[in-house]
This record gives structure tokens, sequence and C-alpha cells, in this order.
């Protein structure tokens, strides 16, 4: 069943990019929709409108969504409520979500055609309390229709039994996805600590040592761990527990920037060749995740090409849809339909033990739904594969936000360094130390109290997840003492979700670091105004 331009829909929701997906998937269905950023605003169109069904976001900045749920039910109970979230996504927060008087709950991001299901299931609910209502007020005609009515009934009980089915597949899956997602996340936090201390060692042998063969050495095993840091960065984006960092990306310069890099990775027997289009837009886009993704796409093809072939990463705009699409394309062995269905599932691969995480494709597809694109598979067995990203075109250049190491400057200001793991905090103090700061060290949250007691630090660098009391908590007791205090986070999730709602807006070095961008962050958060 397809929407009609009849039917108005009011999407609910604070934040840009989920918003605009969602109201793109509804009106590409066929729907009209009207939108609404607050709880208020939402309300005052409820009134006004008159819209059947509501979308409506759990977290709004002036109401909550199940505030905001309650009232529609009582004013105008008639009008149907679908809650949607992507943060508040477990259990209770669905159960207090249907118990404020949603009429059902669909956790974010959602497939098009998921979310296009569910609206049409609740239009088919809303239109068959329409008509009885009609019956209930016309008896004689119920009498009169008995008998079609028991049909109807029929079909529709057997209808409704189908879509429960798929609705409890759809839950199991669910359930299965956000259990994997909470595993994969904690393994990247911890695994991202042991990178610091490894990154941050390596770094500072390689570029110290004087035996030519140590460097040598240290640099290879310095590129090993890179690796590592990417499979953490997959993993970060299958779970979607980062905060994505989108900005302007200029597309072409991109991919231009990574021709060495893709030639030296898929080797000789490939061929690299680009057609990028003139005066494309830029994209609205994490840079380093779609540096990623593209990378992914192109290791997927050199594999696919058995013996060799021709990669071509191309650009163009597709002005009707205001995207930029990055198209991967190979000369490889092709999907069959069954294996192309299941390109994107985390975990899956058609490759040997040892030769493939299965995270390639499904941190493309998670991080390009994050940021508002689409991704597309257009394979045939023997004649290659196609893969389409199609971006939100921005509307702003990008700033050059590329660092120097040459231009980190020296300090010595006090600095108090809070982190459980004494391999992260000796790596810390000791690159502080060459540059001139005076450190000191606590290997808990207490501790680090503790300090402040008599001492006061120029900058406190927290880790953000540590056993007793957490980043958040260190953070809020260390500005009640001095509210003027600078803090810079150091993290392995990569949430600055989670961490801005804690303690608001933080200066963050996500894990692993260099040291260099460790020493650029401090230097930044010493020379920021103080907060107050």
């Amino acid at each position: 069943m397809t929407g009609s331009n009849d039917i108005v829909l009011l999407n609910v929701d604070d934040q840009d990019a989920p918003r605009y997906v969602k109201t793109r998937d509804l009106q590409e269905c066929g729907f009209k929709v009207i939108e609404a950023r607050t709880g208020a605003e939402a309300l005052r169109l409820v009134e006004s409108e008159k819209p059947p069904i509501v979308l409506l976001d759990v977290e709004l900045p002036d109401i909550t969504g199940y505030d905001v749920c309650s009232f529609i039910k009582k004013k105008w109970p008639e009008v149907m409520v679908l809650m949607t979230s992507s943060t508040f996504t477990t259990s209770p927060h669905r159960t207090r979500g249907l118990d404020s008087g949603a009429d059902s709950y669909l956790v974010q991001p959602a497939e098009p055609l998921e979310l296009a299901a569910a609206v049409n299931a609740m239009l088919r609910i809303r239109k068959a309390e329409d008509s009885m209502r009609a019956l209930n007020a016309t008896l004689d005609q119920r009498v009169k229709d008995r008998t079609a009515e028991l049909e109807a009934s029929n079909e529709k009980l057997k209808h409704e039994m189908e879509q429960r089915e798929r609705a409890e597949a759809a839950l199991v899956q669910s359930q299965k996805m956000e259990a994997i997602g909470q595993l994969t996340g904690g393994l990247a936090h911890d695994f991202n600590n042991l990178l610091t201390a490894v990154v941050g060692n390596l770094d500072l042998i390689r570029t110290r040592a004087t035996d030519a063969r140590i460097a040598r050495q240290a640099e290879h095993a310095f590129k090993a761990a890179e690796r590592g840091t990417k499979l953490t960065a997959q993993l970060l984006a299958f779970s979607r527990t980062q905060k994505l960092a989108t900005a302007p990306v200029d597309l072409n310069a991109l991919i231009a920037g990574m021709f060495e890099l893709l030639n030296q990775t898929l080797g000789a027997e490939v061929k690299v060749e680009t057609r990028l289009q003139a005066d494309l837009p830029h994209a609205l886009a994490d840079r380093n995740q779609l540096e990623l993704a593209i990378l992914n796409l192109s290791i997927n093809a050199r594999d696919a090409m058995v013996g060799g072939g021709t990669l071509t990463i191309s650009t163009q705009q597709d002005s009707a849809k205001e995207r930029v699409v990055v198209c991967v394309a190979d000369t490889g062995v092709g999907m069959p339909p069954d294996i192309a269905a299941r390109a994107f599932d985390p975990f899956f691969t058609t490759k040997p033990p040892g030769k493939g995480t299965g995270l390639g494709l499904s941190q493309v597809y998670g991080v390009v739904r994050q940021i508002g694109g689409d991704v597309t598979i257009n394979t045939e067995v023997g004649k290659g594969t196609r893969v389409n990203i199609a971006l939100p075109i921005a509307r702003a250049m990008a700033a050059d936000e590329s660092f120097e190491s040459s231009a980190v400057s020296r300090g010595s200001e006090s600095i108090l360094i809070v982190d459980d793991d004494p391999d992260v905090r000796q790596i810390m103090s000791g690159v502080l130390s060459d540059f001139g700061y005076q450190v000191r060290e606590a290997g808990d949250g207490a501790s680090a109290l503790d300090i402040l007691k008599n001492n006061r630090p120029d900058l406190m660098v927290i880790d953000f997840g540590m056993p007793g009391l957490s980043g958040a908590e260190v953070a809020a007791s260390a500005r009640a003492v001095d509210q003027s205090l600078r803090i810079l986070f150091v993290s392995g999730y990569s949430d600055t979700s989670a961490i801005e709602k804690a303690v608001g807006k933080i200066a963050l070095l996500r894990k692993p670091f260099l040291p260099a961008e460790f020493v650029a962050a401090v230097r930044t958060s010493l020379d920021a105004p103080a907060s107050h």
C-alpha cells in the first residue's frame, strides 16, 4: 500500500538529519509531510492541521515526546501517534511510550519500507476505527452488511496475524542487533584503551629511534596498530555508538587524496581510475568515516577481481534529489541475488575464515544512513558490482582541520591526568612532560578529587569511562570546586552525545590518538576561554 498526497503526516524531531531522512522516505512513498522541531510547535500543528498520524521523537528540546503524546491523546484521541527514537530503544523506554498513549513505537533508524509499512498499518487501523464509528451510527446498515463484514473481518484478522508475525520477527532481529551492538561497542572501548598505549609508544619509538632497523620495525608495527584502529572504527560504526562529525566535504578532493593509498593497498593487479564531475557541490559527511567507507568498498572490489581488474571511483550530482553520489565500481565476479540481499548484514562474509570480519559493508551502510544518505548495490554475476553512496548536499565550504605536528607549542602549565589504565596514563604523562608541562596522575576519580583539595591544575584530562566514579561525575565534582576549571575528556567509546548529555558541551579526544594529537588537544584546551 502506498501513500496518498491527500494524507498529511506530521514529523516531529529536533535533529535535522533523522528528521530529513524520515520526511524524505515518507514523501517518496507518496505522503505529504509537515515538520516540527519542538513539542510546542507540534501541538500547534496538530490543532491546526489535524494530521491522522504524528511521527513523534522521544527526545525534544522543550517537552518530552511522552508528554506530547499524552496531551495529544487527551485532546485529539483520533490522532494516532507513532513514537520513534534512536536513543531510547530498550523495553522500558518502549513500554513508557506505549503507556503514554502511543499507538506504536519504532526504533530508528528504520528502513524506508519498514517506516512506510508502519505508517500504512496505522492508517489501516485508523480507517477501520472510522468504519466502526460509522457502523455504530447506522445500525441498519450494519445488519445488512453483516455477512460482508464478517468476511472482511476474517480477511483483516488473517492480514493482521501476518503483520504480527512480521513484527515479531523484526523485534527479534532488533533485539539481536541491539545486543550485538552493545557487545561490539564495549569491545571497541577496551580495545581503544589498549591501542592508545600501543600507538603512542610506537609513534615515539619510530620518531626517536636512531637504529634504522628498529625504526623500520616500529613503523611496521605502527601500521598494524593503525589497522586495529580502523577495526574499532568499524565496530563503533556498526554499533552506532559514536556521534558522527558531519561537515561539508569536497568529494573530488577526498578521492584524489586517496589515490596513492588505494594504489598501494590494492596492489599492481588492480588499475584504479577516477571519473570526477567538475564543480561538484560539497557533501555533508564525516570525512574520516567516508574515507574508511570508500577504502572498505575498494578492498571488497579488489577481492572480487580474482586475477586483477579495474576499479573505477566516480562522482556525480543527482539534482533531482539534491544529492551527490560516489560510485565504486569493479570488473569482478559480481554477486547472485541471494548474496547481494545480505551484503549489508553485519558479520556476513563470503570470504574464508581469517580473510574478513564481515563488518566492512555494514559499517558503510551504518555510517551513510546516520548522515541522511543511502547506499545501493547493482551487481550481476560475471559483470561486476557497482556500489552507490548518495549523500546530502552541504550548504557551506569545509574548513581545513588538518593538524600539523610541527605547529604544536610547548607549555609549562600544570595538568592532572585521570585514567584507570596505567599504560594510557604513562604515555599521556610522558608526552606532556617531554613538552614541558607539569603533570600529576590519578588512577581513579576519588584520587583525583583528593588531589584537587590541595592542588588546582590548569587543566584536567579525564577518561570518561572509569569504574567507580565516572568521568562525568569527576568533572561535575571538580567544577563544583572550581567552575572555571578547564577539562579535556578522552574516551574510547566515541559516544560524544552520551558525554554531552552528562556534562554539557565538552572538549573530547577520541582514543586511540597519536602523541602529537594529544599535545595539540591539550594546548587547544588550555588556550580556550575558561568555562563559567
